[in-house]
Formats: structure tokens, C-alpha cells, sequence
């Protein structure tokens, strides 16, 4: 390659740079949320630390439960990965959010999970697009289920449609507890679907179910990555 067309070519690499840093700076921010705000948080610490971790995380639940415009804060160890934990939290408003974001109780518990993490933190902010009341979590054998649903930009509103009409039918599935669908902030094409069943048996009956399949099938050709599906039970 000559110099001259090496020095086109590299004139071009940077304009478009350029270009793209210039939209990302303009793009415009998420939309505010109006409402309660959703925040769910991935955890995954060394196999090793994780007696420490779920020690840790219990204490910031307590602490997090206490603080003004909490309304629910769950804590939930994956089945058969006990070191992949996810933090559910329900606030008041965004405001009531990002001041918890700023406490010294937050930030002291990401400074300790930060020595015993095989990855980063993985919050995701959301708000409602398909919940039922506000209560507490069922103890004894009760199963959650947390989804990560993501459909290409394009259909979203068909993603929409699809996760609520999956909702609906979960409410009325016997055995279920609680079923809550909220959608990303900043990528409303991403949805969380939180799902509590009284035990493992009603989880495999609703998977079953005519309403869920149709679901699956309806999402498999708008989807932007694999389902994401989990199974936690809750920390005691």
C-alpha cells in the first residue's frame, strides 16, 4: 500500500470515529421512569468466598430494607451455581435510587465484593411495564425464576406484546406467587421477567403450559440472543 492511500485510509478510520463518537455524545438519554424503579443486580463471586458473600449480601439487605424509598430488596442464590447470586430491589423513583447508589452501605459492600468477584457487578435498571402488587417473598420451597429477555430493536413493540401476554397468563398459573415483567432503561428492547412459584413442580407445570410455549414461539424469530433463563431460591 502506498503512503498516500495509507494516509486516505487511516484519514477515513478516524472521520468515522470521529462520526460515531459524535452520535454516541449526541444520543439521546433513556426516557425518565415513571413509577417504582426496578433494579436488578447480577453477583458472581469465587465458589470459594461464597459462605462470605451471602453473609455480606444478607447484611445489605437488612441495611437496604431500612433506607427511605425501598420498597422490597430480595437477595437470590442460582440452583445448582450457589456462587451466581442477583439482588432484586423495588424503589420509590429513580431519585430514591441513586441516592442508595451513593451510601456508604453500598459502597462499602461493592468494595468487599470486589475481592472475592470472578466478574464485574451487573446492574440493570428498570421500570414497570407488567407487575401486580408489591409483596414480600415466600420462604420454604418456593422457586424464583429470573429470565433476561432480549428481542431486536426493530420488534420491540411485538417483544412487548409478547412478554405481557406472558404475564398475564403466569399471574393466573396455579402455584404462582408473583410474576413481573420490567423493561431496561436504556435498552427498552431488554426485559427481566421475575417469576416466584411455590415450588419445583409448578415451575415445570407452567413451562409446560400451553400459554408458555406459545410464547417461546412467538419470541424465537424477534429475539436478539439466547433466553436467558435462571432458576434462584432465596437467602435466608
Amino acid at each position: 500500500m502506498s503512503v498516500l492511500l495509507g494516509g486516505l485510509v487511516l484519514g477515513a478510520a478516524l472521520v468515522a470515529v470521529g462520526a460515531m463518537q459524535d452520535a454516541r455524545a449526541q444520543a439521546p438519554a433513556p426516557p425518565p421512569i415513571e413509577g417504582n424503579v426496578y433494579s436488578v443486580t447480577y453477583v458472581e463471586v469465587l465458589p470459594t468466598s461464597r459462605t462470605e458473600a451471602v453473609a455480606l449480601l444478607a447484611g445489605y439487605r437488612v441495611r437496604t430494607r431500612q433506607e427511605d424509598g425501598n420498597l422490597r430488596c430480595e437477595v437470590l442464590s442460582r440452583i445448582g451455581q450457589a456462587y451466581q447470586l442477583v439482588i432484586l430491589e423495588v424503589w420509590r423513583d429513580l431519585t430514591a435510587l441513586e441516592a442508595h447508589g451513593r451510601s456508604a452501605q453500598t459502597t462499602q459492600t461493592r468494595e468487599k465484593l470486589q475481592a472475592i468477584r470472578t466478574a464485574p457487578l451487573d446492574e440493570r435498571v428498570h421500570g414497570g411495564l407488567s407487575v401486580g402488587p408489591l409483596g414480600p417473598g415466600p420462604a420454604g420451597d418456593a422457586v424464583y425464576v429470573v429470565t433476561h429477555v432480549d428481542v431486536v430493536p426493530p420488534r420491540k413493540e411485538d417483544g412487548v406484546a409478547a412478554v405481557k401476554e406472558l404475564a398475564d397468563a403466569g399471574r393466573a398459573s396455579p402455584g404462582n406467587v408473583r410474576f413481573e415483567v420490567v423493561q431496561q432503561a436504556n435498552r427498552p428492547n431488554h426485559f427481566t421477567v421475575v417469576e416466584i412459584w411455590k415450588d419445583a413442580t409448578a415451575v415445570q407445570t407452567h413451562s409446560m403450559a400451553e400459554t408458555t410455549r406459545r410464547f417461546r414461539d412467538r419470541l424465537a424469530p424477534i429475539s436478539g440472543a439466547l433466553y436467558d433463563e435462571r432458576m434462584y431460591k432465596a437467602v435466608e
